[in-house]
């Protein structure tokens, strides 16, 4: 069993050494690094996409040391990689929090009341990625 599946994962690292070298044409390799593989949200929910006309919204963010969110939710799903910074996202509905940190991946929690404080000395800097209907907006305030 134990050689069957060391044979897999050898077969498995060759097709995507295979399919990263088969991206560049001029001979120079192309080095491809998974960052996240995740088919759930920060607090645990399936990741499911919008139904119908699906739009992306790609955006940057930068959030001052010591600045905090207002409580917000997100109907859809939405994405972000920490550029910079380290940030701290509450669910305001549970308590639980989860802290990130430059190179982490945020999948953020859909239909949930949550809020983030820049917990560091240095901006946070993110690069946020939002799948939603076409039109429409991925964040909700708090009244």
């Amino acid at each position: 069993m134990r050689n069957i599946t060391i044979s897999a994962l050898l077969a498995i690292a060759t097709v995507y050494a295979t399919a990263a070298n088969a991206l560049d044409s001029s001979n120079t390799p192309v080095v491809v690094t998974p960052l996240a593989s995740k088919t759930t949200t920060a607090s645990g929910q399936p990741i499911t996409l919008p139904q119908k006309n699906v739009e992306v919204q790609v955006s940057s963010y930068q959030i001052a040391p010591g600045a905090t969110l207002p409580v917000h939710k997100h109907p859809f799903p939405r994405y972000a990689f920490v550029e910079q910074g380290t940030l701290k996202v509450t669910n305001v509905e549970t308590g639980a929090a989860n802290t990130y940190k430059t190179g982490d991946f945020i999948i953020e929690m859909i239909g949930q009341w949550h809020q983030a404080t820049n917990i560091g000395a240095d901006p946070v800097k993110l690069l946020v990625i939002d799948q939603v209907e076409q039109g429409a907006k991925n964040t909700i305030l708090k009244q």
